[in-house]
């Protein structure tokens, strides 16, 4: 008996000093320019932060001008940190910063239309046909 609780004792010992393997997930870092897009995919360890696995990818060097202080990040469409833990299946996206800002685009091209008739002059709306029965 005493010789089973010694063996069992120095098993324990022993799976103690090996060290444990992490669990490894798959995860994608995807980035895109208009010219070209890149998708790595990878097996990071379970609690990797966003940025780490970031730079795991490789995909920094692929693309030099990503600079993650300045640039937003997020998983499958959702801002984050770098900080957040990546889970199994995420797919982080590093995401450009805009070159317009959208709304003043959409400002411009609907005075435009108002300018070209186009556009009611002052809803900015669709103009719409009148009835021939308003006009008679």
């Amino acid at each position: 008996m005493a010789e089973a609780k010694e063996a069992e004792a120095m098993q324990s010992a022993a799976a103690a000093a090996e060290p444990v393997q992490p669990e490894l997930i798959q995860i994608e870092v995807a980035y895109a320019t208009p010219a070209q897009q890149q998708i790595v995919k990878l097996r990071v360890a379970a609690e990797t932060p966003v940025q780490q696995a970031i730079e795991q990818s490789g995909i920094l060097q692929y693309f030099p001008e990503i600079d993650l202080s300045q640039q937003k990040v997020g998983i499958w469409s959702k801002a984050v940190k770098l900080d957040q833990q990546v889970r199994d299946g995420d797919r982080i996206e590093i995401y450009r910063p805009l070159i317009a800002d959208p709304k003043a685009v959409r400002r411009r091209r609907a005075d435009q239309a108002k300018d070209e008739g186009r556009a009611d002059p002052v809803t900015g709306g669709r103009k719409r046909e009148r009835a021939a029965t308003e006009s008679e």
